[in-house]
């Protein structure tokens, strides 16, 4: 918790268990399951941009797509959190490792990819089967920017 703000920065706490055989008994000095995975950025220009995402294997996947899109392509903090996602591999509790691509994808796209014999699932627009992903930037003239991931619940928001 954030001293003096009441703001808990994770809830994986939960998934520890009181009952006697449980695998992940709360105890002394055990440390809960977690895959949070931030990333921390300053580009050359002195932006400081800092982005999560949650979404099984797709993690990795989503913060460099992000990135790249904001970095390397000068897209939108927001715009590159809401653009077309992809996964390949799991998600939470799924069992299928093909590649998911929203549907908001180009035809010619999945098309390609299906011809190059690539197993290519269509997920529905801004499905949260791809996770959700939040931004901010910090920019040298002060400015605070933030994105949140329209496939969630989540805001961005300052005070």
């Amino acid at each position: 918790m954030v001293e003096s703000t009441g703001i808990q920065w994770q809830k994986r706490g939960s998934s520890f268990r009181l009952e006697e055989n449980a695998l992940n008994r709360l105890e002394p000095r055990r440390k809960p399951f977690h895959a949070l995975n931030p990333a921390l950025g300053r580009l050359d220009d002195g932006r400081v941009r800092a982005c999560g995402t949650m979404g099984g294997e797709g993690r990795a996947q989503t913060q460099g797509a992000i990135y790249t899109r904001y970095a390397v392509y000068g897209q939108g903090l927001q715009a590159s959190v809401t653009a077309p996602r992809w996964l390949m591999g799991r998600t939470w509790g799924a069992e299928s490792t093909t590649l998911k691509l929203e549907s908001r994808f180009d035809n010619s796209i999945l098309e390609a990819l299906a011809a190059a014999g690539r197993e290519v699932e269509v997920a529905a627009s801004f499905s949260d089967l791809l996770g959700h992903a939040g931004a901010v930037v910090h920019h040298p003239d002060g400015l605070i920017e933030g994105a949140a991931d329209p496939r969630g619940d989540g805001r961005a928001a300052a005070w």
